[in-house]
């Protein structure tokens, strides 16, 4: 898999050098739904990874999050060239590219980069994650007391609201503080990182994570959705965090 690695790695150096030479120049802004925004850009980036991983692996599906489902094959890609795109139009330089590898329906490749900070995080499965070529793990922050987290408000599932100010009401008191910056992919990159303790999230959709899941994992932590069920593709909600918090927020999120 470090072949693939080696490829995922290129396409997002090489997208991420096409957005950020692009960033001033959006020429084109559509609303997919309320609040969710595509422009021109995150189009043209979308391709570009699509060919360079072609170049490689011609006969290779994709999922992306623009150009929807390509192709039928045991390897899949799972693309998002800008998470975190209203950041991106509104020049909020948090932003980034998530790329994962799928064979045989698990994740095998994650990548997940920041250009503007020029931050490349990457995990194979089974052999650890890095932040920039060095080895990293979560945080060891017990439970929730000095825990950082974040999350994302549901702006795509505006009728889940109530359900998700339930649980940042019984969070937020437990917790040291709470972040909202406006990516997922950076979110899941920083707790594998040990930036965030935790993440938390409501209506995400198979790009915004893939990648991101399989850094948290890689680099020690846990991943469910609110439930605690780990096959958090098939719910609505996705939590990721070291051990201890891990099972401090599900304690906090499930109790009557």
């Amino acid at each position: 898999m470090q072949a693939f690695l080696t490829i995922a790695v290129r396409a997002a150096r090489k997208a991420g050098d096409f957005i950020i030479r692009e960033s001033d120049k959006i020429r084109s802004v559509q609303s997919k739904s309320q609040h969710d925004y595509v422009t021109n850009v995150d189009k043209a980036a979308e391709q570009i990874i699509i060919d360079t991983i072609s170049h490689s692996y011609a006969d290779h599906a994709f999922l992306g999050e623009e150009s929807g489902r390509q192709g039928d094959s045991e390897y899949q890609w799972v693309i998002d060239p800008i998470d975190g795109t209203t950041n991106f139009i509104r020049k909020v330089p948090h932003w980034a590219i998530s790329i994962a590898c799928k064979y045989q329906g698990k994740t095998e490749v994650g990548v997940v980069y920041d250009p503007v900070r020029e931050e490349l995080f990457t995990a194979v499965r089974g052999r650890g994650a890095q932040f920039n070529g060095k080895r990293i793990r979560v945080s060891n922050t017990n439970g929730l007391e000095h825990a950082l987290l974040a999350t994302g408000f549901p702006f795509r599932n505006p009728e889940i609201l109530d359900k998700y100010l339930n649980i940042f009401g019984k969070l937020f008191p437990e917790c040291s503080d709470m972040r909202r910056a406006g990516s997922a992919a950076l979110d899941l990159a920083y707790v594998a990182a040990g930036r965030l303790d935790g993440f938390w999230e409501f209506g995400l959709s198979e790009w915004d994570t893939a990648a991101g899941a399989l850094l948290v994992k890689e680099a020690g932590g846990m991943v469910s959705d609110i439930a605690g069920n780990p096959n958090y593709q098939d719910s609505d909600s996705i939590i990721a965090a070291n051990p201890k918090a891990f099972k401090a927020m599900l304690k906090a999120i499930n109790q009557k």
